[in-house]
């Protein structure tokens, strides 16, 4: 393996590390809390898990690129010639940083949790405290309509990160801004939709911190989890970054003046 790839891989660690290490920080303060800073300003939580994503991009991206997300590495490979070779190493390192966030997060909070649990009679075992880690269906959801949701969900991050990275988009930010524009995308969809079942759109996101509940006491409540919805923030965005990436490739990009301008410029030379 090359420094560079090894780079690599190290940042897109760090990414995952840093937006779980935010992102459940936030969750652990609206969950374990009574009263909760965030339980009348859930915009506060949308915002805090945007913000850990654009300071992973700022930290990161340089280096690997930041992906952060094992649905953006599939749909760079797919649709914009992201190495082949490198997408298992990438989301690899990508639930290996979420696994490590995970357990920042659980030094930080643990006494918080246990007295939570005991506070409402609850246990690991059961799940108590589970909402901070990993997600779960929202009231009335059932688990293949969670399915649903997390493909709509991912297909309009991956959308809009497309169109935001975009070379030929003379509309995208600029200046670097695109990462505070991804945050706010992140944050948009949560807003909009997080309820559902806490808009994983992350496979790592969703799979690392299950992972360590899962060795520290959660068990069967994290893996395989109830009604076995673990294999659903997996598959769900990986299928809703492939819609999302196709539908910009298909219904956008064609279309950009600057992009046909240079094809026009390619033929002539």
């Amino acid at each position: 393996m090359s420094k560079t790839f090894a780079g690599q891989l190290i940042s897109e660690a760090v990414a995952m590390f840093l937006i779980i290490a935010f992102g459940d920080s936030v969750a652990a303060m609206y969950t374990l809390y009574s009263p909760s800073p965030y339980q009348q300003a859930y915009w506060g939580v949308c915002i805090a898990w945007g913000l850990a994503v654009t300071i992973a991009i700022y930290t990161t991206g340089s280096v690997s690129g930041c992906h952060g997300n094992p649905a953006v590495t599939l749909a760079l490979a797919v649709y914009r010639g992201f190495s082949w070779g490198k997408v298992l190493p990438y989301c690899f390192a990508q639930v290996t940083g979420a696994f490590l966030g995970a357990g920042i997060v659980y030094t930080l909070f643990s006494p918080v949790i246990d007295n939570f649990n005991l506070t409402n009679h609850l246990t690991r075992a059961t799940g108590g405290a589970a909402g901070v880690f990993f997600t779960h269906p929202g009231l009335a959801i059932t688990p293949m309509h969670a399915f649903g949701d997390e493909i709509i969900l991912t297909a309009f991050l991956i959308f809009g990160i497309f169109a935001i990275t975009e070379q030929y988009n003379e509309m995208a930010p600029g200046a670097n801004a695109g990462a505070l524009m991804i945050g706010f995308l992140v944050a948009l969809i949560g807003a909009s939709m997080g309820y559902l079942e806490a808009w994983a759109l992350n496979p790592a996101r969703d799979f690392g911190p299950r992972l360590f509940c899962f060795l520290a006491g959660w068990g069967a409540s994290a893996l395989p989890s109830p009604q076995s919805y673990w294999w659903i923030p997996i598959v769900a965005p990986l299928l809703g970054g492939l819609v999302g990436g196709g539908a910009y490739q298909l219904l956008i990009r064609p279309f950009l003046p600057a992009r046909q301008k240079a094809l026009l410029h390619a033929a002539k030379t």
